[in-house]
């Protein structure tokens, strides 16, 4: 059968993976200096970080529209038997809405909540992809993307709160205390929310790898297929030590580093890293 595997611009596969899995990715809107663009299509996160740092605001984010998704999938649905489509959490925009919204127009269009963002919505394309090259029915893939969703772990570790405090989502006194005691909270993806988990202190190199070993150090119920380490503008050597304590801990497959794109780095900000990967189902464990 001939299918299309797509996702938002928000599941921040790398271009390799994208081009030879043939996915198709729809750009989410990214507001900069009174001007629109669509991510990864006309604008990179250095374009945000460059504008903030020179004083601007921070970006905004916007979904796309049910229109955008119905010009998007018109082009496919012609051409193939079926396509899947995977959408940020709809608890982080109105994606998946609006996607649904476009679906009913077509007989062999579907939609899925990834319930994650970047890598952690990326994991779930990927499998789509797999199931998909398989052979296995669309349905039944929608049915096991959406079991899967509740398997997939997703968090970050910043290296500093600017971002968040400029984007109101913490005070000036917390990031000025966060700073003096040099603590970098981890944020946890749970049920399709964000959420504060541990707080690590110390040189940020030290507490990467402690979050790193928290994450997944002798767990025997992790999907050893592949993970991924999927940051904003971190130097190599920095990334390096994330690449190095999964190895160190654990046997994975495919260890995947990919870039953070426009529209996680419009929250987070730049020096954030994180590990994502998929936990066993019931009866493999």
């Amino acid at each position: 059968m001939r299918f299309i595997i797509s996702a938002d611009s928000t599941c921040d596969l790398s271009k390799k993976q994208i081009e030879e899995n043939s996915i198709g990715i729809i750009p989410l809107h990214i507001g900069l200096g009174g001007k629109e663009y669509l991510d990864g299509v006309d604008i990179c996160p250095d374009d945000i970080y460059a504008y903030v740092d020179g004083g601007g605001a921070l970006a905004a984010t916007s979904a796309v529209n049910p229109n955008e998704y119905v010009q998007y999938f018109k082009k496919w649905s012609a051409e193939n038997d079926f396509i899947i489509h995977i959408n940020i959490s709809a608890d982080f925009s109105s994606c998946y809405q609006s996607a649904c919204l476009a679906a009913e127009a077509f007989e062999n269009v579907y939609v899925v909540d990834s319930r994650n963002l970047s890598t952690g919505h990326g994991l779930v394309v990927m499998e789509a992809v797999r199931l998909a090259k398989e052979g296995m029915q669309p349905g039944e893939i929608v049915s096991y993307l959406q079991e899967l969703t509740d398997r997939v772990e997703a968090s970050f570790i910043l290296e500093h709160l600017s971002y968040l405090r400029k984007g109101g989502r913490c005070s000036s006194v917390a990031e000025l205390g966060a700073n003096i005691l040099k603590l970098r909270p981890c944020i946890e993806v749970k049920n399709g929310k964000m959420g504060v988990g541990k707080k690590y202190r110390g040189h940020f190199d030290k507490c990467l790898k402690d979050y790193v070993t928290d994450q997944i150090k002798g767990r025997d119920d992790l999907d050893l297929r592949r993970i991924f380490v999927t940051h904003s503008r971190l130097d190599e050597d920095t990334v390096q030590i994330a690449v190095d304590t999964v190895k160190e801990l654990q046997p994975f497959s495919e260890i995947c580093v990919t870039d953070a794109s426009c529209t996680v780095c419009t929250h987070c900000g730049p020096g954030t890293i994180g590990v994502l990967f998929i936990r066993k189902s019931a009866s493999d464990v």
